[in-house]
């Protein structure tokens, strides 16, 4: 089976990045405000905390955006209402032909939007598509891959769509977002939406960056004093994006060690192992046997985390031993009795290989 991960970033340049957060803050904030909690409510004139504010145009930079708006709903609110700004119930939205990831599907349904697919792998394939479907009002790309053999390149498909097509693009930059070197918007689409919680923020909160023409849609509409993320929300977010580039190259490159180590034979049983977006980075582990199952019950005794809480939120410091994801399941079905994925998160190589081991030889396939 061959896989197309996303291409990380090297620590360095998560450096870099974390360094560019910091300056992009430090344009918007006085030294005494980036001390506080923030403030609270809907300031008249404004309908939003200044900290949150000052927040979205900090965000802004980092992205080299026109604007951005953080909103409730993390990912999945972000998506949702940026195909709001975008498109109309009814309308036609252009999306690959692969598993929808199941909350997207379940927004596309409560918009009453209408889908076209096209293989984002084939640029032909977009290309008719687009040709015969002129009703065609936006696309949604997702950023990692749905499929395992997914391997089209984000800022390639962009320019493909809009080359025939002169609609916006939304991009669902969940799992990539500060791990590969350019977001959504930064490769060419009008919106770019991702969670704060999958980069060290607080639960719930959802960012959106892109053309100021759509983003003023949504402020508009987003008026609600209940709607608004507050002030200490906006700076725990902005604490996210500095601390979360270097903690998830360190990742990254934990995931390549792993990845050398088992493709060395250091375990027997595995019949192979490989990195994929599914839909974090992880390493796809399997096994000689059908016994996935098995071993991630006895992964979970020996201090593996079971489940995401967020997928590389804040809270999720031991490594996680999981099903692949559904939408890989739904592409072959016994996947999930002989597979699993491993995101290390912020251990060494060293405590996954213990685990693994364990594990093995607790279900018999490893002594």
């Amino acid at each position: 089976m061959k896989t197309y991960p996303l291409q990380s970033i090297t620590i360095e340049e998560a450096m870099d990045l974390q360094f560019k957060a910091v300056d992009c803050i430090t344009k918007e904030f006085p030294g005494h405000e980036i001390l506080t909690r923030g403030d609270l409510g809907v300031v008249p004139g404004l309908n939003k905390p200044v900290m949150t504010m000052k927040a979205e145009k900090a965000i802004a930079g980092i992205f080299d955006a026109e604007s951005s708006i953080l909103v409730r709903g993390a990912g999945t609110g972000a998506i949702r209402y940026a195909l709001f700004a975008v498109m109309k119930a009814g309308e036609t939205l252009l999306v690959h032909t692969a598993p929808i990831y199941s909350t997207t599907q379940t927004t596309i349904e409560m918009l009453g939007i209408r889908t076209v697919r096209a293989d984002f792998n084939d640029l032909d394939d977009i290309r008719r598509v687009c040709a015969a479907h002129p009703e065609i009002k936006a696309a949604l790309v997702q950023y990692t891959r749905q499929n395992i053999e997914d391997s089209y390149d984000m800022e390639t498909v962009i320019r493909a769509i809009k080359g025939c097509l002169d609609i916006p693009v939304v991009t669902d930059d969940n799992y990539a977002v500060m791990k590969v070197h350019k977001n959504g918007s930064q490769c060419g689409a009008d919106l770019a939406c991702f969670s704060a919680f999958k980069l060290q923020g607080p639960e719930g909160i959802g960012c959106i960056v892109g053309r100021k023409e759509y983003i003023d849609i949504l402020v508009k509409h987003h008026y609600s004093g209940g709607c608004q993320t507050q002030g200490h929300e906006a700076l725990e977010v902005l604490r996210g994006l500095v601390y979360a580039p270097v903690s998830l190259a360190v990742q990254a490159k934990v995931n390549d060690r792993l990845l050398a180590r088992l493709t060395s034979g250091e375990l027997p049983g595995i019949r192979q192992a490989f990195l994929a977006n599914a839909q974090s980075k992880v390493l796809l582990v399997e096994f000689e046997e059908p016994v996935a199952e098995q071993i991630l019950a006895e992964a979970e005794k020996l201090g593996a985390a079971p489940n995401p809480v967020g997928a590389e939120s804040k809270y999720e410091i031991v490594p996680m031993f999981y099903r692949v994801s559904g939408t890989f399941r739904a592409s072959d079905a016994g996947i999930g009795k002989r597979m699993i994925r491993i995101n290390p998160m912020r251990s060494g190589d060293d405590t996954v290989i213990r685990i693994l081991k364990e594990a093995m030889e607790r279900v018999g396939i490893c002594s």
